[in-house]
């Protein structure tokens, strides 16, 4: 059989866009209409029951264009999507399965409705389970939406996505080749990643696409290659012992006693259930005294009256009429010891005198 591989095709041109998704109209389904329903059905949480409410009828009208019957159930708490008679495409009920998704996950009415162009995907990240701690993944979270928001808005803008934060999921509206960055960007930033490396690349990408000489040529050489610097984080002991004081010995130190041990010798481990019960019992109460002997002193520290400025001035005049008293008593002191002894002297001085 001769190979048709070569063989001239007159209505592939330069002009042909391949890429190109031609809209889906009724005159193209040539089955006719569909012989099984196909539905979809999403909860949504409480908060947004009366905005749903609200919105639902632009969301109907929207739907009833494609031919899509849609129910909202406000007692059930959920959105229910189905095909009809009228349903001429296939992938309608697909996208409006998208479009309930994203009304349950915060997505404004206006910007979900868009999801039923088919140029439009969407993809609901969930990022709670990436991270187990709950302040690493809310700050890692953080770093999605950047000082406000100013990474989430460069992020819509190189990707040509929109992006929203809620919860413990992140939803996202573009292209397919917008939506796989993005993915790969939100997925590396709960890995500890930075996004703004991610921002860098992608900003460094798309000069690099404007220039016509370089639009076929590999671009490693011209992105940034960030290198890991696993930063040594020695755990610091908060008691530093000083082992020079102490004297080696080679054998090893005694065994700690264990929790029996300690019961054991307390005699706690012979007492019975009811006994144990009874002496946690009045530990508690014990506890329980002190607190409010604590807390009674603490209510009578406000019935304490408060020094008076005049008792001060009282009791500052008092102690220098001491200190005053004191001096002139010392003083009187030295008087009389110092005529005692001119007294002892004249007397010395006269018995010398008659001998």
């Amino acid at each position: 059989m001769p190979s048709t591989h070569n063989v001239d095709k007159p209505w592939d041109t330069e002009d042909i866009d391949k890429w190109q998704i031609d809209e889906f109209k009724p005159e193209d389904n040539l089955g006719g209409t569909f012989s099984e329903e196909s539905s979809f059905s999403v909860l949504f949480p409480k908060y947004r029951e009366t905005y749903l409410k609200a919105s639902w009828p632009l969301i109907t009208r929207s739907l009833e264009k494609m031919g899509v019957a849609c129910t909202l159930d406000l007692v059930e708490g959920s959105m229910t999507v189905k095909t009809t008679r009228k349903t001429y495409d296939p992938a309608a009920v697909l996208k409006a399965r998208d479009l309930i998704k994203l009304l349950a996950r915060s997505v404004p009415a206006p910007q979900a409705v868009k999801i039923l162009q088919d140029d439009m995907a969407c993809d609901v990240i969930k990022i709670r389970g990436m991270v187990r701690n709950k302040e690493r993944f809310v700050k890692r979270r953080q770093r999605i939406l950047g000082p406000n928001g100013s990474t989430l808005k460069a992020l819509e803008l190189l990707t040509s996505c929109y992006i929203l934060v809620q919860g413990n999921t992140v939803s996202a509206m573009g292209g397919y080749k917008g939506l796989k960055e993005l993915r790969r960007i939100i997925m590396d930033c709960m890995n500890n990643i930075h996004p703004i490396y991610h921002i860098k690349e992608l900003m460094i990408k798309r000069e690099l696409a404007k220039d016509p000489e370089l639009v076929n040529e590999n671009w490693d050489r011209f992105l940034p290659h960030f290198k890991k610097r696993n930063l040594s984080k020695r755990r610091v002991p908060h008691v530093v012992t000083d082992k020079t004081k102490k004297t080696y010995t080679p054998f090893p130190p005694a065994q700690e006693k264990s929790k029996v041990d300690l019961q054991i010798e307390s005699g706690e481990y012979f007492l019975s259930k009811q006994a144990k019960e009874r002496q946690e019992k009045q530990r508690r109460e014990d506890a329980m005294r002190e607190k409010m002997e604590g807390k009674k002193l603490a209510r009578q520290q406000d019935y304490v009256a408060p020094d008076e400025p005049g008792e001060e001035k009282k009791e500052k005049k008092e102690k220098k009429e001491k200190k005053k008293r004191k001096h002139s008593d010392e003083d009187g002191e030295e008087v009389s010891e110092k005529k005692k002894k001119k007294s002892k002297k004249v007397k010395e001085e006269v018995a010398e005198d008659s001998e």
